[in-house]
């Protein structure tokens, strides 16, 4: 039998414990006393947490600066676009006045594009806010104040709140007014839904909704995005991925039924869909699209459910897909979808999303529209804003092992590769994509789980007897992929 430690080692071990502890609960202390003071001169804020403005020239409707300067002059398009919104203004205020409007009516307003002048009041209604805060009087504040006594995850959350948007204005300043709300909500939202706790991509997410919501609206609409089953953000975020996996399996389905020259593309050159769509499904195309066409999405995402993700998702990759095609190496293509497509993504949003429409209608058309029905672990199992203490090595920001369940995300990235590879050999000519039906004019200038999966095998996912060394390659290309993406909590960062 082995003997039992000394006590004295036993009470070492508890005193160190014990520290720990305390200085998670001071170093938690210090950062919302920061969070407090905001931009009080007071406040110590280092140099490098506040970007210069110098070097930017110009900053769009949104908020967002850019590095080139703005026209001396409005050109005539841009002229009837802005009389084109004042007239949407009015009938957007006449039609929130009489809510709820006929459906037709507001899916056709919907998709034409909510006014952005419009979409404090009209995303409200869609997320129905107001009747969540008047069901749940001072529950937002009572969870707020339980998170500086209690929140584990205050660290991660400062940093990541540092890192939010910080090319807009209202994100701009450290301590900002919308950085200190974003801090709020996502500690609050950790002590309301525990079992969730928090993940980076609900930083961004709750970074939209601020942009046109107060705190506690943004809050309750946050709620409504991860626990409502029209959207079920809980899946995408909860341990273990379930749902992004189910939407994953069902992308390559789609693809492989519709575009199936660029789904064998794809696999020819070990294009998973994890290394492109992440951030797609996770906060609904935001820093992947232009921020304009972004917004149009969520419009639509907000109106219609969750299975708008899955058609925009086709509807890029189809309107791209000459340009994606033509590129021949794994680099290459995950660079245009995620770098390229943002800064210039070769289609007015009009066209974007009349293509989206065409799109939807022809999943409908084909029974493709929507994934196979998720499981309950997809949704919050433990009531909502029932306190749960954490348990020490959350208490002291230790890191727990990384489960089997996070682990298997990478090995399932691997086994589709192999699939794929075999079915690309067994394959001998492509086949023409069904969605031609769709066309468009093309413009002449069209043309990131835990990082810490390192910690799995990939050597154990497959046999190293059988796999020839370009396989080798290319798996451990994609395992560094995904090991050097950021993590459940560093997913998302750009």
């Amino acid at each position: 039998m082995t003997a039992a430690p000394p006590a004295h080692d036993n009470g070492e071990q508890q005193q160190q414990q014990h520290a720990l502890v305390k200085r998670a609960e001071d170093e938690r202390e210090d950062i919302f006393k920061r969070y407090e003071l905001g931009l009080d001169p007071n406040n110590v804020v280092d140099s490098w947490e506040n970007p210069t403005f110098e070097i930017y020239h110009i900053t769009d409707k949104y908020g967002f600066m850019h590095d080139s300067r703005l026209p001396s002059s409005r050109d005539s398009q841009e002229v009837q676009r802005t009389r084109i919104e004042l007239e949407r203004d009015k009938k957007w205020v006449k039609m929130l006045n009489h809510w709820p409007p006929p459906q037709e009516k507001l899916h056709k307003r919907v998709y034409k594009g909510i006014p952005d002048r419009m979409r404090w009041p009209a995303w409200k209604q869609l997320l129905n806010v107001q009747h969540s805060m008047d069901t749940n009087a001072g529950v937002y504040m009572r969870m707020l104040q339980m998170a500086k006594q209690n929140a584990t995850e205050t660290r991660q959350i400062d940093a990541d709140v540092n890192r939010q948007f910080r090319d807009n204005l209202a994100y701009r300043e450290r301590y900002s007014v919308k950085q200190c709300s974003l801090f709020n909500v996502l500690n609050a939202y950790s002590i309301y839904n525990s079992e969730l706790g928090y993940c980076q991509g609900m930083a961004c997410v709750a970074g939209v909704l601020l942009l046109y919501m107060q705190e506690e609206e943004a809050f309750w609409a946050l709620n409504t995005l991860i626990t409502d089953r029209k959207y079920g953000m809980h899946g995408l975020f909860i341990e273990g991925f379930p749902k992004l996996t189910r939407f994953i399996e069902h992308h390559d389905r789609i693809l492989s039924k519709i575009m199936r020259k660029l789904h064998k593309h794809f696999m020819k050159h070990n294009v998973d869909a994890l290394l492109y769509a992440i951030k797609w499904f996770f906060v609904v195309f935001v820093e992947r699209v232009p921020f304009s066409l972004s917004l149009r999405v969520w419009d639509i995402f907000l109106l219609d459910g969750d299975r708008v993700i899955l058609a925009m998702a086709v509807t890029i990759l189809y309107l791209h897909k000459d340009e994606l095609l033509r590129l021949k190496d794994m680099d290459g293509i995950i660079e245009y979808l995620q770098v390229k497509l943002h800064k210039n993504f070769g289609y007015n949003d009009d066209d974007a999303i009349q293509a989206l429409e065409r799109v939807m209608k022809k999943l409908k058309d084909l029974k493709l529209d929507v994934p196979p029905p998720a499981k309950s672990n997809e949704f919050p199992t433990r009531p909502l804003g029932m306190f749960v203490e954490a348990d020490r090595e959350k208490k002291t920001g230790r890191r727990r092992d990384y489960t089997d369940t996070e682990k298997q995300v990478l090995t399932d990235v691997i086994s589709r590769q192999e699939q794929n590879a075999i079915e690309v050999q067994s394959t001998v000519s492509y086949e023409t994509s069904e969605c031609a039906t769709v066309t468009l004019t093309v413009p002449e200038d069209s043309h990131s789980i835990r990082s810490s999966l390192a910690g799995t095998s990939v050597a154990s996912h497959g046999s190293s007897e059988t796999m020839s060394l370009e396989d080798n390659n290319i798996h451990l290309k994609t395992a560094n992929m995904l090991q050097n993406a950021p993590q459940r909590e560093l997913l998302l960062g750009t």
